[in-house]
């Protein structure tokens, strides 16, 4: 039996990866978990799965569940909560499916605390992957990718020398507005971007997804993951999204993952590795039936977001965190309707241009360029 903590509970990720824990009662069992504001959904977690304990976001709906649990299960709030999920002691795997770079300081705590991480909270890596890295080396700590991405180059590379590697070949569904040139994104509206043509997930990641933001993360991501250059970390188009992803060695040979679009399948295996589980409600892949594959360059002036994490990866230091402290605050502008949907690059170029990198930041440095970055472009925006 392994024993899971789980931050980020109602979101997507969260929810597919208590779909993993309710198919596999004889394998998982939840031990903690955290959620946003969404105490509704914490109530019926807390019937089904029994846990120790539990963590919301506000003291107010801490309070609220306390007096309803009277004596059966423990309550935390805000960021002290995150940290007790992630430590939890009885757990022997944490899953980091929050959202932003909240997840940052807990994982980090989770690090300390000898935790395996199966992690799919992107701005962790993104923000601070020097420190993060670091850390798990010194502490002896796995972390397993849980991004359908990552997930499939790490099932490429099993029973492979990295040294062996030419490069990665990350694959991207083009999002939301894939068909679209940049005179037509002028006008598009929060619903447009919302509506992702292969995958079900949460709106900030949706909107990611669409301006090619999401897999500038990711890129980024793979750099402190695979420990890879940028130059030897490309982009594919690939609308089907049945290649997740794909590894070359230097011998011409390539590994590819495939399967049918499911978030299941990865956070089963990082919470399975090194086995496998079966999968009986997951859909299977038929070739036959699909018949053809497209796959198309990346174009980096049509996906400027693509183009800025590539740039902010390299300049490296504190250079990715301001970049998506940025994409964070323009996106949620976006979600509300204060800005267009083209006005989330000019914000992250304007933030990264305004930006002197400072090498080898310390967690204390990130956090305060993050306020900082969000502070900046949200005061423009006051109503």
């Amino acid at each position: 039996m392994k024993t899971i903590s789980l931050m980020g509970a109602s979101g997507s990720i969260g929810l597919q990866t208590l779909d993993v824990i309710r198919e596999h009662r004889d394998t998982f069992s939840l031990t903690s978990f955290s959620v946003g504001k969404n105490i509704n959904e914490a109530r019926k977690m807390i019937e089904e799965f029994n846990p120790s304990f539990v963590s919301v976001q506000t003291e107010e709906d801490a309070e609220k569940l306390k007096s309803e649990y009277i004596g059966k299960i423990d309550v935390y709030f805000g960021t002290e909560g995150l940290e007790a999920t992630a430590v939890d002691p009885k757990a022997d795997i944490l899953v980091n499916a929050v959202m932003g770079s909240v997840g940052l300081g807990p994982t980090l705590k989770a690090i300390e605390a000898g935790k395996t991480i199966a992690i799919a909270n992107k701005e962790t890596l993104v923000t601070a992957g020097h420190l993060v890295m670091k850390a798990a080396k010194e502490h002896q700590v796995t972390l397993l990718p849980i991004d359908s991405e990552h997930s499939a180059i790490f099932q490429a590379l099993q029973g492979e020398n990295s040294k062996n590697i030419e490069r990665l070949v990350v694959t991207a569904s083009g999002g939301s507005f894939r068909d679209l040139n940049r005179e037509e994104l002028k006008a598009v509206t929060v619903k447009d971007a919302l509506n992702h043509p292969n995958w079900s997930m949460g709106s900030k990641i949706t909107i990611d997804s669409a301006s090619m933001m999401n897999k500038g993360l990711e890129v980024i991501e793979a750099h402190w993951l695979f420990d890879l250059p940028y130059d030897q970390i490309d982009v594919l188009l690939h609308r089907e999204s049945i290649i997740h992803s794909m590894v070359e060695f230097h011998d011409s040979s390539v590994i590819a993952q495939l399967g049918t679009p499911d978030m299941r399948v990865p956070i089963q295996y990082a919470l399975s590795y090194p086995d496998r589980l079966t999968h009986p409600k997951g859909k299977r892949l038929r070739l036959e039936d699909i018949g053809k594959l497209h796959f198309e360059t990346m174009d980096l002036e049509r996906y400027r977001c693509l183009a800025f994490a590539y740039e902010a990866g390299r300049a490296g230091g504190s250079m990715p965190a301001v970049m998506n402290a940025a994409n964070e605050a323009a996106v949620a502008l976006f979600l509300n309707e204060k800005i267009s949907f083209l006005d989330i690059e000019n914000l992250i170029e304007e933030s990264m241009g305004a930006h002197q990198v400072i090498q080898d930041p310390d967690l204390e440095t990130i956090f305060e360029l993050d306020k900082e970055t969000r502070s900046r472009i949200l005061s423009k925006f006051k109503s």
